[in-house]
């Protein structure tokens, strides 16, 4: 483009090549439309879009290219403006291709006026949003996955713990989402649209109006820095996307472990006590890092114990869970949570400790802790600890209460059997 800027007026030989220029700076697709709906004009984003060159998109119609399902509201909706001059602000639409392709876009439509004020047709702009209700589409699956898991495996404990750490996950996913969102409201590119818009109107006199109508001799500097601010809006979304995406993932993961377990329930099996610990760690990572936790692990070299993975889960999040608890409790900085792995070859068992420096137990509740429907804590059940202690009976194991008292800590050992050697072949 043959462009230059003199005593600050911006000097241009084509019209045409300056409007180019200014759309191109932004990947949201970016039209004008005849008042029959017709394409006048498009940025290079629509023709990607449609994979056609401009020439080839002027004079065609939404029918061309997507199913009645989006072509005829969008063409309503044109023609409304038409008649009314009454925009189209933010409205998220499901674009279905001919050949059955799916996207989503949020798009805003305005009527195109001339020097008249009459309104020759509309201009719109449509921004990509897929990915986000992709991601969406995808958290909801795998939210309604998680819950018929969950409900098949019968982990009430265990589900419990995997909801609040999706829940946390959630949390960031819906700043993400947020963050988004605004920024594709805040966005400039429909005051681009704005300003090409109004350059239209002077084509014939394009240079005079840029060097001497008031108006025209913002306008260079005014796109300067729309297309600042939309490398920067599309930098922002790039990020949080990607943001997006990794917390998706990290559902995936919770929910695929989950899955695993419950596919296993009821059976028998040699297993590494530190990979039993770090499951259960790693099922309460969100809510142990919100309440800022310093978990200590202390693995001490223990054989393989013979288990039911289930229902050791099961216990270890309990154990877990009621540890941040009590940390939270006693409401003092310096929450620390000790996991600790010993094994004792006279008993032949592998003992699990999860100690806490939290509120502790009184002397008189330390005999009543694993009594159904025994708590100290106003929102708690009562039936975690029971249902604990039976299955680790079940396990053939036990589970052991100790603490010094009132804001001394707690400590909670659960022992299970090791494996018998032809268990482990």
């Amino acid at each position: 483009m043959n462009a230059e800027k003199s005593n600050g007026h911006l000097a241009v030989d084509s019209q045409q090549e300056l409007l180019d220029a200014l759309l191109e700076h932004t990947t949201d697709q970016i039209y004008f439309k005849e008042r029959d709906s017709r394409f006048r004009y498009c940025n290079q984003a629509v023709c990607k879009r449609f994979n056609l060159t401009r020439d080839q998109l002027i004079g065609k119609t939404d029918f061309d290219f997507f199913d009645a399902s989006h072509a005829m509201p969008a063409f309503e909706d044109e023609q409304a403006i038409v008649r009314t001059g009454r925009p189209v602000i933010d409205k998220i639409e499901r674009e279905i291709l001919k050949d059955g392709g799916e996207a989503w876009a949020l798009t805003t439509k305005l009527p195109l006026r001339n020097k008249q004020g009459e309104i020759i047709g509309t201009f719109g702009i449509s921004k990509d949003i897929t990915s986000l209700k992709q991601a969406e589409a995808k958290l909801e699956a795998m939210t309604k996955q998680l819950v018929e898991s969950s409900r098949m495996a019968g982990m009430a404990e265990v589900a419990t713990s995997v909801l609040h750490n999706v829940g946390n996950v959630l949390n960031s996913v819906n700043i993400s989402v947020q963050v988004i969102s605004d920024k594709i409201r805040e966005s400039k590119a429909a005051g681009l649209a704005k300003a090409v818009a109004l350059m239209r109107e002077h084509a014939d006199d394009l240079s005079h109006f840029l060097a001497e109508d008031p108006k025209g001799k913002q306008l260079p500097g005014y796109l300067v820095g729309v297309a600042e601010r939309l490398t920067e809006e599309q930098a922002v979304i790039l990020r949080e996307l990607s943001e997006l995406r990794n917390n998706v993932e990290h559902i995936n993961e919770i929910v695929a472990m989950q899955q695993a377990y419950a596919r296993v329930a009821g059976v028998q099996e040699a297993l590494a006590p530190r990979d039993l610990v770090e499951d259960s760690l790693r099922l309460n990572a969100g809510a142990v890092a919100r309440h800022n936790v310093h978990v200590i692990r202390d693995f001490a070299p223990a054989p393989r114990v013979l288990v039911d993975r289930h229902k050791v889960l099961q216990i270890l999040v309990n154990l877990i869970r009621n540890a941040k608890y009590a940390l939270d409790e006693r409401g003092h900085e310096d929450k620390q949570m000790t996991i600790r792995i010993r094994h004792d070859s006279v008993s032949g068992r592998v003992a699990i400790a999860v100690c806490d420096n939290g509120v502790g137990i009184r002397p008189e509740n330390l005999d009543r802790v694993f009594e159904h429907g025994f708590t100290t804590r106003k929102t708690g059940h009562g039936f975690g600890l029971h249902s604990g202690a039976l299955a680790a009976r079940e396990l053939g194991g036990s589970l052991i209460a100790a603490s010094d008292g009132l804001n001394c800590g707690a400590t909670f050992t659960l022992e299970l059997p090791v494996a018998p050697p032809e268990a482990l072949k």
